[in-house]
């Protein structure tokens, strides 16, 4: 444990500002003020450690997690399905049209297809519902890949957490459209001491 303990410090090497910042995001979602947090960057630059470390740090937080798959971008909700399927047992506290709206796109149920902004809804009080048992920390990887109805969806709910015991953390390599607006994080290189130090150490 003390060694994989040491293995991710020696990954997150020189990113003690970025770790600040994540960490406050997950303070604030304890305390009920809910918030999201962009992390753009390269690939290989860092992002994938720095939200497993904010994953490992939110040991109290349920984690939903789901990831943008670019052989799924043409398949509607596909991303938001993975993401709400563990708290779908849920599904039958949301009022009726945001239910059926749910049941529908994930194909629970039969119907006409829904209206977009009901189904944003729906994630959001299904969202609000596991919250309000502990908080929430939604993780969003490889969102340059998510399909569109999926990047509408949780850009929606991530603009409005207010007072909600949950975070959004999303990775990407570039911002998509639909996530403009989101706070960011931009992921740079290191500096070159910290550089040199991570390359000492392997």
């Amino acid at each position: 444990m003390l060694a994989a303990k040491e293995e991710v410090e020696t990954v997150l090497l020189g990113r003690q500002r970025e770790r600040a910042v994540l960490d406050r995001l997950l303070v604030a979602a304890r305390d009920g003020d809910g918030g999201a947090i962009m992390v753009l960057g390269e690939p290989g630059i860092g992002k994938t450690a720095l939200i497993d470390w904010a994953e490992t740090s939110a040991q109290d937080f349920r984690v939903l997690r789901t990831a943008g798959r670019e052989g799924e971008m043409e398949l509607a909700y596909a991303a938001l399905q993975q993401l709400c399927a563990p708290g779908l047992e849920h599904l039958e506290r949301l009022p009726e049209l945001q239910r059926d709206a749910l049941g529908v796109v994930f194909g629970l149920r039969s119907g006409d297809p829904p209206d977009r902004l009901l189904v944003a809804l729906a994630v959001l009080t299904l969202l609000s519902e596991l919250a309000a048992e502990r908080p929430l920390l939604c993780v969003v990887d490889d969102a340059q890949w998510l399909d569109r109805a999926s990047a509408l969806a949780v850009a929606f709910v991530a603009r409005r957490l207010g007072k909600e015991a949950i975070a959004f953390l999303f990775g990407a390599r570039e911002l998509p459209d639909e996530l403009r607006g989101l706070p960011e994080m931009v992921i740079e290189g290191l500096g070159d001491g910290d550089a040199r130090a991570l390359f000492g150490s392997v």
